[in-house]
């Protein structure tokens, strides 16, 4: 799922496909340094501050396993998933690979990846997240940490309209389209109200409010009724000004979480992945509150869910399988590592961990666990990760969300094409 990423294109996403599928009985990573000691490499995608603290948590793990050298491959996300898959069709995939639930089973089903299973110490991850990483019976991934989307709300901005927060364990979506519009309208248009999503979680959540799951095996469960409905939220905010313009929304939409209304003050709030409200809140310079998704009215769940933030997944080519684990385990489990790292791969998954970090962690943060610890009971499990070709289905409902904002196409022409080109992606 995107988390503020870039999603990945169409060629790019053939190109990784076409990779995996070259490396299929390809050699595998692995080597010696100079001085005899073992190299592992570890691949991994973010920010700055991500590398320096994951080169601080390597030093830390070396320290402790003076034979073992980890080598950090780093990149940006953009260029994370090209780079990679030239490095696997190439037989040279890094022992140690971050991956995203939308893309395990791109590389699972290729056999790129190792079973890590009774590999890594798993006892203290909620065996619900960890099922996520598992795929026919095997754990090729171990999650990093967890999250949630959800929408992310500046109190000072509605207060300053006149709005009133609301009672989000109740409010509806025509609920959430009047108070978006009361922002707006409020503030004088100084703030938006809120600005638009395509991002497949946020459908997910909606489909699941109405009894729909988002896959069905290796197609979708939704109906097109259900895509429409969805779409007609988004036309509403459009309408009543609670949201910009189509061509404003579509410009928005394909920046990070710094740039948006949200967090360059020209908006009330937005829907983010939980992990997200730090960021939010540094852009922003603002106090930022979390609250649950709105619920179809009559609905029986609200269908948010927790979920990986990401994955540590081990090359099942790599010459030091047991050293690949035990480094995986360390960033996993270790309390030194997770006092690095934090909540920056999400929440720690492992509750040792996070129960070491828990006083440590930016204000911000402590409110999104607070947020998780309130709301965990209410979530839906873990969807397990989505078939072959989901990578690509955020870029497939982006495009078929803006030619119904922008009139290009009615919604029933669009929500029956969507369908059936997202079910050709998957299909397998």
């Amino acid at each position: 799922m995107s988390s503020g990423k870039k999603t990945w294109s169409a060629a790019l996403l053939a190109t990784a496909v076409l990779a995996v599928t070259a490396a299929c009985g390809s050699g595998g990573s692995g080597g010696e340094t100079a001085d005899g000691k073992i190299k592992l490499r570890f691949s991994y995608w973010g920010s700055d501050a991500r590398q320096k603290m994951t080169e601080e948590a390597i030093k830390k793990f070396e320290a402790k396993n003076p034979t073992i050298d980890v080598e950090g491959e780093f990149s940006d996300f953009a260029s994370y998933y090209e780079t990679l898959s030239t490095k696997v069709a190439g037989n040279d995939a890094p022992d140690v690979i971050t991956l995203e639930i939308r893309g395990l089973r791109e590389y699972a089903d290729r056999g790129t990846l190792a079973d890590l299973a009774s590999k890594v110490n798993t006892a203290d991850i909620d065996a619900k997240v960890l099922s996520t990483g598992a795929i026919d019976g095997k754990q090729f991934a171990i999650p990093t940490g967890v999250n949630a989307f959800s929408l992310i709300v500046n109190p000072a901005a509605v207060e300053s309209s006149g709005a009133k927060l609301p009672d989000d364990t109740s409010w509806t979506w025509d609920d959430f389209v009047q108070f978006a519009s009361k922002i707006t309208s409020g503030s004088g248009g100084k703030q938006i109200g809120t600005q638009l999503s395509w991002n497949p979680a946020y459908l997910q959540i909606y489909a699941a409010q109405k009894g729909e799951p988002f896959y069905n095996g290796n197609k979708l469960g939704l109906s097109p009724q259900t895509v429409k409905d969805w779409w007609g939220i988004m036309q509403n905010l459009i309408k009543t000004k609670g949201a910009p313009d189509a061509a404003k929304s579509s410009e928005i939409g394909a920046t990070s979480i710094d740039q948006s209304l949200l967090g360059t003050n020209s908006g009330a709030m937005g829907m983010w992945w939980s992990n997200q409200l730090g960021a939010a809140a540094k852009a922003s310079g603002q106090n930022l509150e979390l609250l649950r998704m709105p619920k179809v009215q009559g609905a029986t769940t609200g269908g948010m869910f927790l979920q990986p933030a990401m994955f540590y997944t081990a090359s099942s080519k790599s010459a030091h399988a047991a050293e690949a684990a035990k480094f995986i385990d360390f960033m996993v489990n270790d309390p030194e590592a997770g006092q690095i790292i934090l909540s920056d791969r999400g929440l720690p998954a492992s509750s040792k961990v996070l129960a070491a970090v828990r006083d440590k962690l930016p204000d911000a943060d402590k409110k999104t666990l607070d947020f998780l610890d309130k709301t965990r009971g209410e979530m839906s499990d873990p969807p397990p990760a989505p078939p072959k070709g989901a990578s690509a289905m955020e870029d497939i409902l982006t495009r078929y969300s803006e030619e119904v904002m922008f009139g290009r196409m009615t919604p029933d022409d669009a929500a029956q094409k969507f369908i059936t080109e997202a079910n050709a992606s998957i299909a397998g």
